[in-house]
């Protein structure tokens, strides 16, 4: 059978919900449960809407980011899908057990979302080819990308931002000076200065 459709959840749509909860609820949860692990989507529907509250809230506690959260929430009601057989009740309740899978899920895409910024770092570093001067060449030529990462938080806030736009952006200056509303000559500084300060970070001569 396939499987069946997950609506995404809103913010108003968390709030309207009414959660499954333990109080006289957690037998029921059980039953659909059992249910759903034959495939039963009436069970399935069912469950979603006793319970995609308390869920997407804990999705939205860990990854902050709504979109993300919906996502997330899809997700598990998925893996409860295809893995409600594994749910077994003498180790503990239904919602116990859909909360362990839920911030098991929003943790997975912390590091997911983690992991991409990082793998965009290292590519930035590996294949940017700049045309400012030669201090950035000078960088671009010796960094290591995860210690780059490291080392732009010693540089101030907007040496940072300008730093940012120019190098994984790959904006001109004048591009980064209309993006920021500043005038190009502080853009220049800016990104020269950080850039000397990531030299003396990386150790580069």
């Amino acid at each position: 059978m396939d499987t069946p459709r997950v609506s995404r959840v809103t913010p108003v749509d968390a709030r309207a919900r009414e959660s499954g909860g333990e109080s006289g609820a957690g037998s029921t949860l059980t039953d659909l449960l059992l249910r759903i692990a034959q495939q039963d989507t009436d069970a399935f529907a069912a469950f979603y809407e006793q319970t995609s509250r308390r869920v997407y809230g804990l999705a939205r506690r860990v990854l902050i980011d709504p979109e993300l959260s919906e996502d997330a929430t899809q997700e598990v009601y998925l893996q409860v899908w295809n893995s409600a057989d594994r749910f077994n009740p003498a180790a503990g309740s239904p919602m116990a057990w859909l909360m362990t899978l839920a911030h098991r899920r929003a943790v997975d895409r912390v590091r997911s979302e983690q992991s991409s910024t990082d793998r965009e770092a290292r590519y930035g570093a590996a294949t940017l080819v700049p045309d400012h001067d030669d201090v950035v060449d000078t960088v671009t030529q010796r960094l290591e990308a995860e210690t780059v990462v490291k080392c732009l938080d010693t540089l101030t806030a907007t040496q940072q931002e300008s730093v940012k736009l120019a190098y994984y952006g790959g904006l001109t200056y004048r591009e980064v000076a209309e993006k920021l509303g500043v005038a190009v000559p502080t853009i220049k500084s800016r990104i020269r200065d950080g850039l000397l300060r990531l030299k003396a970070c990386l150790g580069v001569n």
